[in-house]
Protein backbone atom coordinates (compact mmCIF):
# COMPACT_ATOMS: atom_id res chain seq x y z
CA UNK A 1 0.00 0.00 0.00
CA UNK A 2 2.89 2.37 0.67
CA UNK A 3 4.35 1.60 -2.74
CA UNK A 4 1.32 2.56 -4.74
CA UNK A 5 1.17 5.57 -2.52
CA UNK A 6 4.67 6.25 -3.09
CA UNK A 7 4.50 5.52 -7.34
CA UNK A 8 1.16 7.69 -6.99
CA UNK A 9 1.95 11.04 -5.58
CA UNK A 10 5.12 10.87 -7.51
CA UNK A 11 3.44 10.93 -10.67
CA UNK A 12 0.66 12.93 -9.99
CA UNK A 13 3.36 15.78 -8.87
CA UNK A 14 4.82 15.29 -12.20
CA UNK A 15 1.88 15.49 -14.02
CA UNK A 16 0.25 18.67 -11.86
CA UNK A 17 4.00 20.26 -12.24
CA UNK A 18 3.69 20.40 -15.83
CA UNK A 19 0.50 21.39 -16.10
CA UNK A 20 0.63 24.23 -13.54
CA UNK A 21 2.82 25.75 -15.68
CA UNK A 22 -0.22 25.91 -18.50
CA UNK A 23 -2.98 27.57 -16.05
CA UNK A 24 -2.50 31.18 -16.09
CA UNK A 25 -1.93 32.44 -12.53
CA UNK A 26 -5.26 34.14 -10.87
CA UNK A 27 -5.50 36.38 -7.61
CA UNK A 28 -9.13 34.63 -5.48
CA UNK A 29 -10.51 36.66 -3.23
CA UNK A 30 -13.32 34.30 -2.74
CA UNK A 31 -13.44 30.90 -3.36
CA UNK A 32 -16.02 27.67 -2.37
CA UNK A 33 -13.97 24.23 -2.79
CA UNK A 34 -15.00 20.82 -1.99
CA UNK A 35 -12.06 17.72 -1.93
CA UNK A 36 -11.34 14.75 -0.94
CA UNK A 37 -8.21 12.25 0.18
CA UNK A 38 -9.56 9.95 -2.23
CA UNK A 39 -7.43 6.94 -1.24
CA UNK A 40 -9.36 6.28 1.24
CA UNK A 41 -11.96 5.26 -1.43
CA UNK A 42 -9.67 2.53 -2.41
CA UNK A 43 -9.03 0.97 1.58
CA UNK A 44 -13.00 1.01 1.54
CA UNK A 45 -13.49 4.17 3.64
CA UNK A 46 -14.44 7.80 2.31
CA UNK A 47 -13.34 11.47 2.75
CA UNK A 48 -15.14 14.35 2.22
CA UNK A 49 -14.22 18.10 2.80
CA UNK A 50 -15.77 21.88 2.36
CA UNK A 51 -13.31 25.12 2.46
CA UNK A 52 -14.11 28.74 1.87
CA UNK A 53 -11.37 31.00 0.87
CA UNK A 54 -11.42 34.53 1.72
CA UNK A 55 -8.16 36.43 0.35
CA UNK A 56 -5.08 34.67 1.68
CA UNK A 57 -7.27 32.14 4.50
CA UNK A 58 -9.21 29.08 4.36
CA UNK A 59 -11.11 27.36 6.53
CA UNK A 60 -12.38 23.86 5.95
CA UNK A 61 -14.38 21.27 7.74
CA UNK A 62 -14.10 17.55 6.70
CA UNK A 63 -15.43 14.41 7.84
CA UNK A 64 -13.34 10.75 7.35
CA UNK A 65 -13.44 7.50 7.53
CA UNK A 66 -10.27 4.98 6.98
CA UNK A 67 -11.48 1.69 6.14
CA UNK A 68 -8.96 -1.16 6.22
CA UNK A 69 -6.46 1.84 5.86
CA UNK A 70 -3.97 1.04 8.86
CA UNK A 71 -3.11 4.04 10.52
CA UNK A 72 -0.68 2.69 13.18
CA UNK A 73 2.01 2.62 9.98
CA UNK A 74 1.98 6.52 10.70
CA UNK A 75 3.13 6.75 14.28
CA UNK A 76 6.63 7.27 15.38
CA UNK A 77 8.26 5.73 18.43
CA UNK A 78 5.84 3.99 20.44
CA UNK A 79 3.66 2.83 17.04
CA UNK A 80 2.96 -1.01 17.44
CA UNK A 81 3.19 -4.36 15.24
CA UNK A 82 1.02 -5.99 17.40
CA UNK A 83 -1.88 -3.65 16.74
CA UNK A 84 -3.86 -2.14 14.27
CA UNK A 85 -5.36 1.03 14.35
CA UNK A 86 -8.27 2.27 11.49
CA UNK A 87 -10.39 5.21 11.16
CA UNK A 88 -13.62 5.52 11.86
CA UNK A 89 -16.07 8.17 11.02
CA UNK A 90 -14.89 11.13 12.57
CA UNK A 91 -15.11 15.34 11.90
CA UNK A 92 -12.41 18.04 11.47
CA UNK A 93 -11.57 21.67 11.40
CA UNK A 94 -9.05 23.09 9.35
CA UNK A 95 -7.93 26.47 9.22
CA UNK A 96 -4.92 27.38 6.52
CA UNK A 97 -3.35 30.73 5.30
CA UNK A 98 -1.94 31.05 1.38
CA UNK A 99 1.67 31.83 2.13
CA UNK A 100 2.89 32.22 -1.51
CA UNK A 101 0.84 31.03 -4.30
CA UNK A 102 -1.14 28.12 -4.04
CA UNK A 103 1.04 26.72 -0.72
CA UNK A 104 -0.44 26.36 1.88
CA UNK A 105 0.35 25.81 5.31
CA UNK A 106 -2.42 24.77 7.85
CA UNK A 107 -3.50 24.31 11.41
CA UNK A 108 -6.29 21.23 12.21
CA UNK A 109 -8.11 19.76 14.83
CA UNK A 110 -9.92 16.36 14.41
CA UNK A 111 -12.18 14.26 16.52
CA UNK A 112 -10.66 10.97 15.64
CA UNK A 113 -12.64 7.90 16.69
CA UNK A 114 -9.78 4.82 16.33
CA UNK A 115 -10.39 1.11 16.52
CA UNK A 116 -8.05 -0.63 17.84
CA UNK A 117 -7.23 -4.53 16.83
CA UNK A 118 -4.88 -6.77 18.57
CA UNK A 119 -3.36 -8.76 15.93
CA UNK A 120 -3.07 -12.23 17.78
CA UNK A 121 -6.73 -12.39 19.36
CA UNK A 122 -8.97 -10.40 16.69
CA UNK A 123 -9.95 -8.38 19.58
CA UNK A 124 -11.10 -4.82 18.86
CA UNK A 125 -11.53 -1.74 20.70
CA UNK A 126 -12.86 2.13 20.13
CA UNK A 127 -10.36 5.08 21.49
CA UNK A 128 -11.33 8.64 21.19
CA UNK A 129 -8.82 11.15 20.43
CA UNK A 130 -8.50 14.79 19.88
CA UNK A 131 -5.81 15.61 17.63
CA UNK A 132 -4.44 18.58 16.41
CA UNK A 133 -1.28 19.38 14.33
CA UNK A 134 -0.23 21.25 11.30
CA UNK A 135 0.26 20.36 7.70
CA UNK A 136 1.93 22.31 4.18
CA UNK A 137 0.23 21.46 1.13
CA UNK A 138 0.73 22.91 -2.38
CA UNK A 139 -2.92 23.47 -5.01
CA UNK A 140 -1.96 22.12 -8.51
CA UNK A 141 -4.63 23.27 -10.63
CA UNK A 142 -4.67 21.03 -13.75
CA UNK A 143 -7.68 21.52 -15.50
CA UNK A 144 -9.81 24.73 -14.84
CA UNK A 145 -11.46 24.50 -11.16
CA UNK A 146 -10.03 21.19 -10.55
CA UNK A 147 -7.36 20.85 -8.24
CA UNK A 148 -4.63 17.79 -6.90
CA UNK A 149 -3.24 18.94 -3.27
CA UNK A 150 -0.10 16.57 -1.85
CA UNK A 151 0.24 17.39 1.81
CA UNK A 152 1.70 16.15 4.90
CA UNK A 153 0.55 15.98 7.93
CA UNK A 154 1.86 16.48 11.31
CA UNK A 155 -0.48 14.58 14.34
CA UNK A 156 -0.01 15.53 18.03
CA UNK A 157 -2.01 13.89 20.70
CA UNK A 158 -2.47 12.91 24.43
CA UNK A 159 -1.13 9.84 25.69
CA UNK A 160 -3.74 6.96 26.43
CA UNK A 161 -3.93 3.11 26.68
CA UNK A 162 -6.25 0.60 26.43
CA UNK A 163 -5.67 -2.96 27.78
CA UNK A 164 -6.23 -6.19 25.90
CA UNK A 165 -5.83 -8.48 29.02
CA UNK A 166 -2.60 -10.13 27.46
CA UNK A 167 -1.50 -6.74 26.03
CA UNK A 168 -1.78 -3.22 26.59
CA UNK A 169 -1.74 -0.64 23.77
CA UNK A 170 -0.25 2.70 24.03
CA UNK A 171 -1.33 5.54 21.16
CA UNK A 172 1.37 7.33 19.55
CA UNK A 173 1.43 10.79 20.68
CA UNK A 174 3.00 11.60 17.02
CA UNK A 175 1.77 10.47 13.50
CA UNK A 176 3.91 11.63 10.51
CA UNK A 177 1.00 11.36 6.81
CA UNK A 178 1.70 11.88 3.67
CA UNK A 179 -1.97 12.79 1.80
CA UNK A 180 -2.81 13.86 -1.27
CA UNK A 181 -6.82 15.71 -2.22
CA UNK A 182 -8.30 15.36 -5.19
CA UNK A 183 -10.73 18.49 -5.09
CA UNK A 184 -12.80 20.93 -7.33
CA UNK A 185 -13.02 25.15 -6.85
CA UNK A 186 -16.83 25.21 -8.32
CA UNK A 187 -17.34 29.15 -7.45
CA UNK A 188 -14.52 31.51 -6.73
CA UNK A 189 -14.45 35.64 -6.95
CA UNK A 190 -11.26 36.85 -8.39
CA UNK A 191 -9.85 40.16 -6.38
CA UNK A 192 -10.43 43.58 -7.90
CA UNK A 193 -8.07 46.38 -8.29
CA UNK A 194 -9.04 50.20 -8.26
CA UNK A 195 -6.22 52.41 -9.76
CA UNK A 196 -6.77 56.30 -8.89
CA UNK A 197 -4.54 58.77 -10.41
CA UNK A 198 -6.02 60.88 -7.02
Amino acid sequence: MKRFFTITVAALLAMCAVAQEEVQEKITRQALEVESLFPMFFTGGFHAGVGYRLNDFRVRVSVINGGTYNAETAGVHNSSADFNRFYKTSPGVFLGYNVWKDLEVYTFLEFHTFEIEQKSTGARQKLHSTDCGGGVGYQFFVWKGIYIQPAFHVYLRKSQNLDFGTEIYSIPNVDLSPVIRLGYRFWSRPKHYHWSLF
